[in-house]
């Protein structure tokens, strides 16, 4: 039976779930097929794929910022308006809580920031961004269905 290796590529069902709920769940629809060692998912969820046979379902508790780090200040900017303008809709309104994607400056893929304020002491005309990772700082659930590996 084949087993994950480095570069593996899998097809899996997966679920990762914070104290407040799943963040991504394929369970309920298509699995994922992905790459091992290309960035898919964070090098500790990879190293917990490694050596899982094909077919096996397993889960994993991970400590309080192991699996995407602690909380990062920094990760929070403020995004003028006139940018989100032209990276998107002008006519786009955003709002606390919603998830806003970005292209990447090489426009070879995107990443995404969640709204954490709408207008700052000085202007209505900017959003403060948070880019970590929604599970940053949390202990997190990893559990897997390893369905097919070559």
């Amino acid at each position: 039976m084949a087993t994950v290796q480095p570069g593996s590529f899998l097809t899996l069902h997966y679920r990762l779930a914070g104290p407040e709920g799943d963040v991504i769940n394929t369970f309920e629809d298509k699995p994922a097929t992905l790459t091992l060692g290309n960035s898919e998912l964070s090098p500790v969820l990879e190293q917990r794929l490694l050596g899982l046979e094909e077919g096996t379902r397993t889960s994993f508790e991970l400590a309080q910022g192991e699996a995407f780090g602690e909380r990062n200040p920094a990760m929070q900017q403020w995004v003028s308006r006139k940018l989100l303008d032209t990276l998107g809709d002008p006519d786009e309104q955003y709002h606390v809580g919603e998830a806003v994607e970005f292209a990447t400056p090489d426009g070879s893929g995107s990443y995404a920031g969640v709204v954490v304020q709408v207008g700052n002491a000085d202007s209505q005309d900017a959003l403060l961004i948070d880019f970590n990772h929604p599970l940053a700082g949390q202990p997190v659930t990893f559990e897997v269905h390893v369905i097919g590996v070559l």
